[in-house]
C-alpha cells in the first residue's frame, strides 16, 4: 500500500498545480523534452481548473511545507520566475494562515508545564505564520518583550510523509535516468531529511543561535536574537523581541532612509564570513528571515536550517571563489579536482577552459545585465560533461549562496556578487596561506600526530584481533552458502526486478508533470 501512496500523493502534486492553472505557459513548455510536454498536457486535460488563477503560491501552500519550501527558494530568484511571480512566492515566507490561538496556548503548555497566562502577562495573536511555525509576540512577568515560536500542530507527520514521497521518487528517478544518477536524488533528499529533523526541534534552534551569537559577536552590521532558554523547550522557542523591518518590505526600508546597497553588500559578505571563517551558516536566508534595524544593522532569525562546512571545504570553497575574483581559472579548476569534485580522468586544462567560458561574460558587469537563469543552465552542462556527481553536503551551501545573492539583488538591483565578495575572500585567504595561516596549521598536525600516536597501541591490537578472526574463519572452511540459500536469494533478486520494472511503468506517469514544472 505505501507503494501505491507514494504514487497518489505524487499524482496529485501534477493536478493542485493544475487545478490552480499554475504550469508555466505554453511558450515556455517549448522547451522541455517531448515526454514531460506530453504528461503536462495530460495533466491539464484530467483536471478541473476549479481556481484557475494561475497562482502557484497557491498550489504550493495547498501542497505542504516541503513544496512552501520550494516557493520561499523560487521567491528570491525574478530572473529565473519573473518579478510578479517573485512577488507572489514572498507571500510563502512569513504570511501564510496561522493556526488558532486556543492551539497556540496548548503548545505552550505542553511544553512549558504553564498556561500562557501565568508566564506571559500578554501573549498576542500570531504576528508571522510559515511553513513549520508560527510567531507571537508577549511579554514577560518582568516586562520585557519576546517572541515566542510555536511548531505546527501535527507538522513533524506531515514532514515524514512528505520525505517519504520524496525518497520514493528520487530512487525512481536514479532508475529511470542515468543523467540524473550523476546529481545523486537520494543523497540530496538525505541531506534535506538530516535538516529536516533539527528543524523540528526548536532546541536545536536555540542551540544554533547562541552558537552564533558567539561566532558574529565582533562583526560589523550583524547580529542575532537572545534565546530565553527558561522559555524554551521542543516545540516553544521564546527569544527577545526584534524592532525591525524585514528585508522584504522595500517601501518600509526606503522610507527609514537606509543604504540599501550596503545592506545588500552586508547580506553576501555576513554569509560568507559565517561559511568561509566559521564553517557555520544560516542555510535559509531569504528576505523574510532578515531585518534591518534603524542604524542599518543586519538581523537574522529563524535557525532551524543551518548548514555547516569541515576545514577542508571552507578553503576549497575560498580558494574557488578567489580564482574567480582574481580570474585565475586554473587555479579554480585545480582545487576542484584536489577536492574531488571532478574525476581525476578529466583534464584540468580543459575544465579551466569551461570555466573561463562561464566567468568571463560575468566579470565586472553590473547584475541586471547577467541572466542568472542561463548561468545556472551552463554550470549544469558543466557538470554534465566533466562527470561531476553532486556533492551532498555542499547542497546546503549553493542553496543558500544563490538565496542571499537574490536578496541582495533585490536591494541593490546593480549589485555584483564578485566585488563584494573580494574583500571578506581575500581577508580570509591571506590569514590561512599567509605566514601566521601556515603556523597554524603546522601546530595543528602536530597535535594531530601526537593524538594518532596515544591511539597506536589501540589500533595494533584491534588488526591483531581481526587477524586472528580471519585465520580462525580460513581454518574452519570459511563462509559458505548452501545450495537453497543461494535459490532463495535469487528468487528474491528476481522479484526485486520485477517490482523495479512495476514502479518504473507506474511512476513515470505520475512523476513526469511535476519535477520540471516546479523548476519552470
Amino acid at each position: 500500500m505505501g507503494f501505491f501512496g507514494h504514487l497518489f500523493r505524487l499524482a496529485r502534486v501534477g493536478w493542485v498545480l493544475a487545478r490552480h492553472d499554475a504550469f508555466p505557459p505554453p511558450e515556455d513548455e517549448a522547451s522541455l523534452p517531448l515526454s514531460a510536454r506530453a504528461g503536462l498536457g495530460l495533466a491539464k486535460v484530467i483536471a478541473t481548473k476549479s481556481h484557475g488563477n494561475g497562482k502557484l503560491s497557491a498550489a504550493l501552500a495547498e501542497l505542504g511545507p516541503s513544496y512552501v519550501k520550494l516557493g520561499q527558494f523560487l521567491a528570491t530568484r525574478p530572473d529565473i520566475v519573473g518579478p510578479a511571480r517573485a512577488a507572489e512566492l514572498r507571500t510563502l515566507q512569513d504570511r501564510l494562515p496561522p493556526f488558532a490561538m486556543a492551539m497556540a496556548r496548548q503548545m505552550v503548555k505542553a511544553n512549558l508545564g504553564r498556561d500562557a497566562d501565568e508566564i506571559f502577562t500578554t501573549f498576542g495573536p500570531p504576528v508571522a505564520a510559515a511553513s513549520i511555525a508560527q510567531v507571537h509576540r508577549a511579554t514577560t512577568q518582568d516586562g520585557r518583550d519576546v517572541a515566542v515560536k510555536i511548531l505546527r500542530p501535527g507538522i513533524e507527520q506531515r514532514f515524514a510523509r512528505d520525505l517519504s514521497d520524496f525518497f520514493f521518487a528520487a530512487r525512481l528517478i536514479e532508475r529511470m535516468s542515468a543523467p540524473a544518477r550523476r546529481l545523486r536524488p537520494v543523497d540530496a533528499t538525505e541531506t534535506l531529511a538530516q535538516s529536516v529533523k533539527l528543524e523540528m526541534d526548536l532546541r536545536m534552534e536555540a542551540s544554533a543561535i547562541k552558537e552564533m551569537a558567539a561566532n558574529v559577536a565582533d562583526d560589523p552590521g550583524f547580529r542575532v536574537p537572545k534565546v530565553e532558554w527558561q522559555l524554551t523547550a521542543r516545540q516553544v522557542l521564546t527569544t527577545d523581541w526584534i524592532e525591525a523591518t524585514p528585508l522584504s518590505d522595500m517601501a518600509a526600508l526606503q522610507a527609514q532612509g537606509l543604504d540599501l546597497n550596503r545592506l545588500a553588500d552586508t547580506v553576501i559578505q555576513s554569509f560568507l564570513r559565517h561559511a568561509i571563517r566559521d564553517g557555520f551558516f544560516h542555510a535559509d536566508m531569504h528576505q523574510g528571515n532578515l531585518f534591518a534595524d534603524r542604524q542599518g544593522n543586519l538581523i537574522a532569525v529563524d535557525f532551524g536550517i543551518m548548514g555547516r562546512l569541515n576545514p577542508k571545504e571552507r578553503l576549497f570553497l575560498a580558494e574557488i571563489l578567489h580564482g574567480f575574483i582574481i580570474r585565475d581559472y586554473a587555479r579554480v579548476a585545480q582545487v576542484h579536482f584536489d577536492a574531488g569534485y571532478v574525476p581525476a580522468s578529466q583534464d584540468p586544462a580543459v575544465f579551466a577552459q569551461a570555466l573561463r567560458a562561464i566567468g568571463e561574460p560575468i566579470m565586472d558587469r553590473p547584475a541586471h545585465e547577467i541572466s542568472m537563469a542561463r548561468l545556472l543552465t551552463q554550470l549544469f552542462e558543466v557538470t554534465g560533461q566533466f562527470d561531476m556527481t553532486t556533492q551532498p553536503q555542499l547542497l546546503l551551501l549553493q542553496k543558500t549562496m544563490v538565496v542571499v545573492e537574490g536578496v541582495a539583488r533585490m536591494l541593490n538591483p546593480h549589485f555584483n556578487m564578485w566585488s563584494a565578495s573580494e574583500p571578506v575572500v581575500r581577508d580570509w585567504i591571506e590569514k590561512k596561506l599567509g605566514p601566521l595561516g601556515q603556523i597554524e596549521g603546522a601546530a595543528e598536525g602536530a597535535a594531530s600526530l601526537g593524538r594518532l600516536f596515544t591511539t597506536l597501541p589501540e589500533m595494533l591490537g584491534q588488526a591483531q584481533a581481526a587477524t586472528h578472526m580471519l585465520a580462525d574463519m580460513a581454518t574452519a572452511g570459511g563462509i559458505r552458502l548452501d545450495k537453497e540459500t543461494t535459490e532463495a536469494l535469487a528468487a528474491a533478486q528476481a522479484r526485486h526486478s520485477r517490482a523495479g520494472r512495476y514502479a518504473l511503468i507506474a511512476g513515470a506517469a505520475a512523476l513526469i508533470a511535476i519535477a520540471l514544472t516546479l523548476i519552470f
